[in-house]
């Protein structure tokens, strides 16, 4: 008779029979047309219900190691390897040493306005009824676009209709969607240095890309002239890494190019809300007559990394080609989770939760340009582009190559990012910069970072 001590697993009873029994049959201590005890027998000798072993030998029936015979009972099956399974041991992972990222900054926790969302979550639960299960329009839905639509008038002085919104989950998703709106048979520009997750997208989906280095004043239209781009990736507002702003005479030439032919610009405004002093500079789109600009922005500077909720403007033109080729995908946010950005949007939270960040922002940023000011290694750094956006450069004064840099800080408990890292080919690249951002992180930490590492600079 089978014996088992089933009540000292954690499974169900039913799950630790049938599994029992499977590694019996597996290993060979069950032959291969061995009669097993009636179910009546088993349950007994057991002491568990007749169900329980009915329902083991029904799984071991459906899953070919047992054979249910008419009025004679069930018989094991023959198994092409009967020898006991070798269990495959896997090498514990290894114990990495935990490092502060001085690279990737998160809004504290604390910021975030919680008791609002969820309240606000639950009234779209309370009022949404069928509307919230069926399904949206593959652009987002109409009460988030139109808010958005009324967002960009009054924050950046946009005309928009929410009929140009496209809503999707990220900028990674929204790249993929402009690809194949102008087609992967044109060259993509992007900015060198700059972000990479475009490059990244583009060459992944088989589209070419050229870089194009910049100067003080933006993106060289000169260069983006030879190039052979039908289109350029970039964000004149605060350029990524460099904390550049675009100068007005370098933004006339970027929409001349795109006006002179087949070309768009695929302007990226990521974190155009965080400008700590002077007036914010307008987009390309505001000024851009001709329908040549595709606008990109995305709610994870401003509200949470995890909140994977972006957005575009497409110009008219492209529009009308979006949805005749692309209108058949279905929306990639739930409609929860739009209704509900909807309602934080028009009831003024929004815009509430951003004064407040900024003052954060600018207050921690203050802090720490301060405590580097006055820090004993203050001349060995030069700091930049520290009046704007979540992150700044530091350009320190060492003979140590990037990645001797790099390993310094990593052997001091941190990462970083340097100037170099964001470069398709990073011997064009100043030396010796490094990339920081201090979105979440107290200005102590990174003074002491940056204090740890210097003695060995």
């Amino acid at each position: 008779m089978l014996t088992y001590d089933l009540k000292s697993s954690d499974l169900s009873l039913y799950d630790a029979l049938y599994r029992a029994i499977r590694e019996d049959i597996l290993s060979g201590r069950i032959k291969a047309g061995e009669k097993l005890p009636s179910k009546r027998a088993l349950a007994e000798h057991l002491r568990i219900s007749k169900s329980t072993v009915e329902n083991a030998y029904a799984q071991l029936v459906a899953e070919g190691y047992v054979l249910s015979r008419c009025r004679s009972g069930y018989y094991a099956e023959r198994m092409e390897c009967r020898q006991k399974r070798e269990t495959v041991v896997f090498p514990p992972p290894r114990e990495k040493k935990a490092r502060t990222d001085l690279s990737l900054g998160a809004p504290p926790s604390r910021l975030f306005p919680f008791s609002i969302w969820t309240r606000l979550m639950r009234g779209v639960m309370a009022d949404g009824g069928e509307t919230l299960l069926r399904p949206t329009d593959s652009a987002g839905v109409y009460e988030l676009r139109s808010a958005i639509a009324r967002y960009l008038y009054r924050m950046r002085g946009l005309r928009v209709l929410p009929e140009q919104i496209v809503v999707g989950a990220g900028t990674e998703y929204l790249y993929q969607l402009i690809l194949q709106l102008l087609g992967q048979d044109r060259i993509y520009a992007t900015e060198e240095p700059g972000h990479k997750k475009f490059r990244l997208v583009a060459e992944a989906s088989g589209a070419r890309c050229t870089p194009i280095l910049m100067d003080g004043e933006g993106l060289c239209t000169e260069l983006l002239e030879k190039s052979g781009a039908g289109a350029v990736h970039l964000s004149p507002t605060h350029h990524f890494p460099t904390g550049t702003a675009t100068s007005p005479a370098r933004r006339r030439e970027l929409l001349k190019w795109a006006q002179a032919g087949d070309r768009y610009l695929i302007e990226d405004d990521y974190d155009s809300e965080f400008r700590f002093s002077g007036r914010p500079i307008p987009p390309l789109f505001s000024t851009d007559t001709a329908g040549r600009v595709i606008y990109l922005n995305t709610f994870s500077k401003t509200m949470a990394p995890s909140f994977r909720i972006g957005y575009m403007v497409l110009p008219p033109a492209l529009l009308e080609v979006y949805q005749s080729r692309l209108g058949f995908y279905a929306s990639t946010v739930p409609a929860f989770e739009q209704y509900t950005l909807a309602r934080f949007l028009d009831e003024g939270y929004f815009e509430k939760h951003l004064a407040r960040m900024k003052k954060h922002y600018k207050t921690e940023r203050s802090r720490l340009v301060s405590l580097l000011s006055d820090a004993p290694f203050a001349k060995r750094l030069r700091l930049s582009g520290t009046d704007a956006g979540l992150h700044f450069s530091v350009s320190l004064t060492t003979e140590r190559t990037d990645e001797e840099i790099r390993r310094i800080f990593e052997a001091e408990g941190y990462r970083v990012c340097l100037l170099s890292d964001y470069y398709k080919d990073p011997s064009r690249a100043e030396r010796h910069v490094l990339i920081l951002s201090d979105a979440g992180l107290p200005p102590e930490t990174l003074y002491q970072a940056l204090l740890s590492a210097s003695v060995r600079l």
